[in-house]
């Protein structure tokens, strides 16, 4: 399994709505994709305008087979629905090793 792993800074008021409007755009968006296993969002209670997305995904070759396009037309479609600007501050990549 492969983490993309992305932390957010959004103004504490607007978290919640930025975890809804994510799930209602971008998550239903990736699902459509194969090898798509699912996302979770983390918070830090100490760090309430951060925003932690832990994206799993069954092989890197299969998040990286998103066609360009429908990133781009999804991230336009966040963008328009969230109103606000957000800043990714930090992004990376994990792969799950599992021990016998």
């Amino acid at each position: 399994m492969v983490i993309e792993w992305l932390k957010i800074r959004v103004s504490p008021e607007l978290r919640e709505k930025y975890i809804q409007t994510d799930a209602a755009i971008w998550t239903a968006m990736l699902a459509r994709y194969p090898g798509f296993l699912g996302k979770e969002v983390w918070i830090n209670p100490e760090a309430p305008e951060e925003i932690v997305l832990v994206i799993m995904w069954e092989t890197r070759e299969h998040w990286k087979a998103v066609p360009p396009e429908p990133l781009e037309q999804t991230e336009q479609q966040f963008n328009q629905a969230f109103g606000e600007p957000q800043e990714i501050i930090e992004a990376t990549e994990y792969q799950v090793r599992k021990f016998p």
